[in-house]
């Protein structure tokens, strides 16, 4: 069940009241003692709190001052900030085909030095090549409801590659086995995309880990996420695409990134791995 983004930015707007209510109350002050301090109404204060309004950067930082809670500043003013960004339609994005989405990360691409990657079930867009971007996307334009461009956006999709060869970037990328295997279009299209992946793989500004099938471990990753640079992980639903910038979150992805990467063999293991899931297609 997808949440609508109505009901996703109002969640995560009373997850910042709970958190600015707890700092309140830590600090041994009642609604009206805050307002006080603050020269705010007490309703103000309560509907802060209960989510009903979102306090700017100035609030934050005046309720947490009052609250001896300075420390807290940054974190709660980046969660502030993306609850309006941080759950965006595809379908308000593509209504005019899937080209433009597929453009819209350039710019994120372009500003990022560091990407972390981690995919559970697909190969990722950086690295797909022209037949199978084509054999994923047209089941898309049908769900979504939008035009048809595929020629465009598989164009479109395969500029934003460009940014593998910019020495400036490093990639490093975990994909569990099941990447290897989904098979999206014909078994043609598998097997080359399974030589564009070890091609990838001699860039020197790649780290390229699997996670074979079998391994022993104590946590699956229930989800494909991003990481770029230290500032933003990106993750997407069937229907939208979520950003998380809130710092104490950002270091669970990276966290979940390096225990997750412990799992992955790397370089000639690798390699070998791919090379034995290509000769079991035939």
């Amino acid at each position: 069940m997808t949440t609508s983004p109505n009901s996703a930015a109002k969640k995560a707007q009373e997850a910042l009241g709970l958190r600015l209510r707890s700092l309140r109350l830590d600090a041994g002050l009642t609604a009206r003692e805050l307002a006080s301090a603050t020269a705010w109404h007490f309703t103000r204060i309560s509907k802060i709190e209960n989510g009903i309004q979102r306090p700017t950067d100035a609030d934050i930082r005046t309720w947490c001052a009052v609250c001896a809670a300075d420390g807290e500043v940054a974190d709660l003013i980046a969660q502030a900030r993306s609850i309006e960004s941080m759950y965006m339609e595809f379908r308000h994005r593509t209504r005019t085909g899937l080209k433009q989405l597929m453009r819209s990360p350039v710019p994120l691409y372009q500003r990022t030095a560091q990407f972390r990657i981690y995919e559970h079930n697909v190969i990722p867009g950086l690295f797909q090549t022209a037949g199978y971007i084509r054999a994923m996307l047209p089941f898309w334009f049908t769900f979504l409801g939008v035009r048809n461009d595929l020629d465009e956006s598989v164009a479109a999709r395969l500029e934003r590659q460009s940014v593998l060869y910019d020495g400036a970037k490093t990639f490093s990328v975990v994909l569990e086995e099941a990447c290897l295997r989904t098979p999206l279009g014909d078994t043609e299209t598998l097997h080359g995309q399974l030589d564009r992946l070890l091609s990838i793989m001699s860039l020197p500004n790649v780290s390229l880990g699997i996670i074979p099938s079998m391994t022993v471990r104590d946590v699956i990753g229930s989800a494909g996420f991003w990481i770029f640079d230290d500032t933003l992980v990106k993750l997407e639903t069937p229907t939208a695409s979520i950003e998380v910038s809130q710092p104490h979150e950002i270091d669970l992805y990276a966290t979940m990134f390096e225990h997750l990467r412990s799992w992955a063999v790397y370089g000639r293991d690798a390699r070998g791995l791919i090379i034995r899931v290509q000769g079991e297609l035939g």
